[in-house]
């Protein structure tokens, strides 16, 4: 059995070398065939990481029967609608996929599609959880008197848009007259209030 390694430590950690020790010593034990590893430095919340996108493109031409990691949360810690897609390509590759840590990972077992299952779940409730937060964090701002996160103006200085507008200044002459930006004074004039911008 052909196995790549993909280990990957935080800039400010050192447990590289032990990740790397175990998983060849568990190769070592199952007569698993090491063709490559693949070390990254780096977050892992990040998609700019040169030996995983290797290692990807390496899986893409089955160089490797089976991508070995120590855990999940070495893999990636991209979200879960992002690792589930990572682990959906290797399937579609042809290649395998097993942590170390989580033996319950492991696409090579006969939980493959129970894995799967339960990680599109997670996914579903993460999208419903931002949705969630983005909904509230709206809410909240129109409690506060925003509108798309901007403040609302005085009914004073919105009447005087109107009646400069109606004057024929520009709408950039409006915000340096009335000292407020060129965004807000369009958000008023159209979108709020509907004006006339003819």
């Amino acid at each position: 059995m052909k196995i790549g390694i993909y280990a990957r430590i935080s800039k400010d950690s050192s447990d590289n070398q032990n990740q790397l020790m175990i998983l060849r010593d568990y190769c070592k034990s199952m007569n698993y065939e090491i063709v490559d590893e693949y070390n990254d430095v780096i977050s892992g919340g990040t998609s700019k990481r040169p030996a995983f996108n290797q290692m990807m493109k390496d899986a893409s031409k089955r160089k490797f029967d089976i991508l070995l990691f120590f855990a999940l949360d070495r893999f990636t810690r991209e979200d879960t609608r992002k690792t589930i897609q990572y682990l959906q390509m290797l399937e579609d590759y042809g290649v395998s996929y097993k942590s170390f840590t989580e033996q319950y990972i492991d696409s090579s077992g006969i939980f493959k599609d129970v894995i799967i299952a339960l990680l599109s779940t997670l996914a579903k409730q993460e999208k419903v959880r931002i949705s969630e937060r983005v909904q509230a964090g709206l809410s909240k701002a129109r409690q506060q008197g925003r509108i798309g996160g901007r403040p609302s103006l005085e009914a004073v200085k919105i009447n005087k848009i109107k009646k400069l507008k109606n004057q024929g200044m520009s709408i950039v002459a409006i915000s340096k007259e009335l000292k407020i930006s060129r965004g807000t004074v369009y958000l008023y004039l159209n979108k709020k209030y509907n004006f006339n911008l003819s």
